[in-house]
């Protein structure tokens, strides 16, 4: 964690971990997973913990807001994924890039820094990473919050998705000109235009073709068969949602959101019928982003209740 004792380490973190420091002043720990190194922030401290976990093509970076408003008071854990942010970007050789191996690095930090008392807030991808994390360590979590994601199959594939896996075009796009990070700063927003140094910070880990392999990679773990991999993981995830019925959830959406769009909040509904929901009618994908005081105030009231020993809320 990062308390008055490491602050003799912080320029040394910064040296080590250049991405952003100007924009995102928070020093990073790291985990060893096989032979790459995971970067995460961990920063504040109390009882509760708040896990954020990222999407595609983000990193810990779209969680700073969280860090800002919450760590005084609560601990906030920010992973990136390998091949994102501030950790290692291994070429596909030499790590999967796919859900699976994700939702087992994030297993191996929450056991590692051995989390407990934990909420969940997940976004896109690390909706399902989050999840498919959760349900295999249950008893350490009580909360979970979602912003604009999805934990099943993909009932659609929007057409600009499509554009970037085709074969040797796509790639050449998302990794050689960034097409795809570069299009998120404006094409997941809807409410207002990102802020330029926002979207310097979203595209600083991704400057060049070797960085750019996790990109790619989440747009290609997307399934698009049942003879996919990844389908399979997603549907048992799905079908496991229902385990996750009692326990207290906020979902916070984007409506706008030409990616995960209301249907997909819709599903989560049908089967969470408890949660508390909160429809941004004009934001878009980035929802944090693109309307902050009510995802920041949503969240914030959601973790005010106090939990109740039988799991509820008062």
């Amino acid at each position: 964690m990062w308390a008055v004792s490491h602050l003799s380490d912080f320029s040394e973190t910064l040296r080590m971990n250049p991405v952003a420091p100007e924009l995102f002043p928070y020093p990073s720990n790291e985990i060893q997973v096989g032979s790459h190194t995971m970067r995460y922030l961990d920063v504040g401290s109390g009882d509760e913990v708040l896990l954020c976990v990222h999407g595609n093509p983000t990193w810990s970076f779209y969680w700073r807001s969280i860090v800002e408003r919450f760590s005084d008071g609560r601990r906030v854990v920010a992973v990136d994924h390998l091949g994102c942010g501030r950790s290692d970007k291994p070429p596909r050789g030499e790590f999967p890039y796919t859900l699976a191996a994700h939702r087992d690095n994030l297993v191996q930090l929450i056991e590692a820094l051995d989390l407990r008392n934990v909420s969940l807030i997940a976004h896109d991808w690390g909706g399902a990473i989050g999840l498919c994390s959760l349900l295999e360590r249950q008893d350490r979590f009580n909360r979970i919050v979602l912003l604009n994601t999805a934990a099943f199959p993909p009932p659609y594939m929007p057409l600009r998705i499509s554009a970037c896996r085709v074969p040797v075009l796509g790639t050449a796009a998302v990794r050689g000109l960034n097409a795809f990070a570069r299009a998120a700063v404006s094409m997941a927003m809807s409410r207002t235009k990102m802020d330029p140094m926002v979207a310097k910070g979203l595209l600083a880990p991704y400057d060049n073709w070797r960085n750019r392999v996790a990109i790619d990679s989440f747009v290609r773990d997307i399934p698009t068969s049942t003879n996919h991999p990844t389908y399979k993981v997603l549907e048992q995830l799905e079908s496991r949602l229902p385990d996750l019925a009692p326990m207290r959830a906020l979902l916070v959406w984007g409506m706008q959101d030409w990616c995960f769009r209301p249907e997909c909040l819709r599903r989560f509904q049908e089967v969470w019928p408890d949660a508390q929901s909160v429809e941004i009618a004009d934001a878009g994908h980035y929802v944090i982003e693109d309307a902050p005081a009510e995802t920041l105030g949503a969240i914030e009231e959601f973790l005010n209740r106090r939990l109740t020993p039988g799991g509820g809320n008062e």
